[in-house]
C-alpha cells in the first residue's frame, strides 16, 4: 500500500491527516531531531512537510532529504505568503498547501502527485550526447538525479527538440486533470531544474518569453 510520511508537530493535524488519508499507510515523525533518518528507514512514497518544526524547520529537512532522495514532498504551512512558497519549491518541494486546508483539495493534490510521480516513461531519449532515462540525465561519467516532476518536464522537452513547447502544454502534460496546481510551480520547477542540470554542463533549455520553453 502507498505510504505517506507526515512531518508535523501538531497532534491534532496529524490525527486529522491520518484519518483523512485512510486509503494510504500513514506514518508520522517521532523524533524531530532525526527526520531524515526516519524517512530513510520508512521509505515513504510521499512526504507531507510542515515549515515550523522543533529544532530544524521544514526547509532544512527538505534540503537534507533532497541530498539522497527524490520522494515527492508537499508542504503544509500556515505561512501563505509567496516568498515561503517559492522558497519551498526551490528547496525541492513539489507542491504547497496552506493551512487551514481543505481535506478534499489535499487528497486531490496527493493523488495527482502520486500519479505523475510513479507513472512516467522509462524510455531512453538523447540530446547532444546527453541521455535521459527514467529520472536520470547522464553524459559519460557525469550524471544528475531529477525529481519525478523535473524528469517529466525534461522528457517533454526532449520529445520535441528545437520546438517551442508552450506553458499550457507543459502544464497539461505534467498535471493532467489536476485543477489545483498553481501555474507558478512550472516556472519554479524549470528554474530549479536548470540549476541542477548546469552542474553537468547541460544548458540547452531556452525561454520563449510569454510562450514557453525550447530545447535547443
Amino acid at each position: 500500500m502507498t505510504k505517506v510520511f507526515i512531518v508535523e508537530d501538531d497532534p491534532a493535524i496529524v490525527k486529522q491527516l491520518t484519518s483523512a488519508l485512510a486509503a494510504y499507510t500513514v506514518v508520522s515523525v517521532r523524533n524531530f531531531r532525526s527526520v531524515r533518518q526516519e524517512i530513510e528507514t520508512e521509505t515513504p512514497d510521499l512526504i507531507l512537510m510542515d515549515i515550523t518544526l522543533p529544532y530544524f524547520n521544514g526547509f532544512y529537512w527538505t534540503t537534507e532529504i533532497r541530498k539522497k532522495a527524490t520522494t515527492p514532498i508537499i508542504f503544509l504551512s500556515s505561512a501563505d505568503d509567496e516568498m515561503n512558497q517559492v522558497m519551498a519549491m526551490n528547496m525541492g518541494a513539489d507542491d504547497y498547501v496552506t493551512k487551514p486546508f481543505s481535506v478534499d483539495v489535499l487528497k486531490a493534490k496527493i493523488h495527482a502527485l502520486l500519479r505523475r510521480t510513479y507513472s512516467f516513461s522509462q524510455a531512453q531519449l538523447t540530446f547532444n550526447g546527453f541521455i535521459l532515462e527514467g529520472t536520470e540525465l547522464k553524459k559519460a561519467q557525469d550524471k544528475v538525479d531529477l525529481t519525478p516532476t523535473e524528469a517529466k518536464l525534461l522528457r517533454t522537452l526532449f520529445e520535441q527538440p528545437n520546438r517551442t513547447v508552450s506553458k499550457d502544454v507543459l502544464l497539461e502534460k505534467l498535471w493532467e486533470s489536476d485543477d489545483y496546481i498553481d501555474a507558478n510551480a512550472l516556472q519554479v520547477n524549470i528554474a530549479r531544474m536548470r540549476k541542477k542540470l548546469n552542474t553537468i554542463g547541460f544548458d540547452y533549455i531556452g525561454t520563449v518569453r510569454g510562450v514557453g520553453y525550447v530545447l535547443a
